[in-house]
C-alpha cells in the first residue's frame, strides 16, 4: 500500500520574479510606508516639524528664499528641504556681547 506524495512545489517561478527592490533596472522611490515618514510634507506637516507657522513657510517658499517643490501649484516640502531649512538657520554662537545705540536722546518728563 503506498500512499500519495504531494508534487513538490514549483520553484521556478519563485527564480523567475525579479527582486522587489529593482525593477527594469531602476530602484523603486519608497514612499516612506515603512519608516513612518511620508514622501513629501504639506505646509501643515512641513510647520509643525519645524516648529513654525504655516504662513512663514508659505511666503518663504512663494519668494523662493527656502527650498521647496511645487507639484502643479501645490506647496511641498521633502524631507532634505526641511533640512536645508534647518541648516540655513543654523548660526554659530555669538561670544561678543553687541552694544545698541540708543536712538532717543531727550528724556521723557523733562524740559528741554
Amino acid at each position: 500500500m503506498t500512499t500519495p506524495t504531494n508534487p513538490p512545489p514549483d520553484t521556478t517561478r519563485f527564480l523567475a520574479q525579479e527582486s522587489p527592490s529593482v525593477h527594469n533596472g531602476v530602484a523603486p522611490v519608497h514612499n516612506g510606508a515603512a519608516t513612518g515618514s511620508p514622501l513629501l510634507y504639506t505646509p501643515a506637516e512641513a510647520a509643525e516639524k519645524l516648529a513654525t507657522t504655516e504662513s512663514w513657510l508659505r511666503r518663504k517658499a512663494g519668494l523662493r528664499l527656502i527650498p521647496c517643490t511645487f507639484i502643479g501649484k501645490r506647496l511641498r516640502f521633502s524631507d532634505a528641504d526641511l533640512q536645508a531649512i534647518v541648516a540655513s538657520g543654523s548660526r554659530p554662537a555669538d561670544t561678543q556681547l553687541r552694544r545698541t545705540r540708543r536712538t532717543c536722546t531727550r528724556r521723557r518728563g523733562r524740559p528741554h
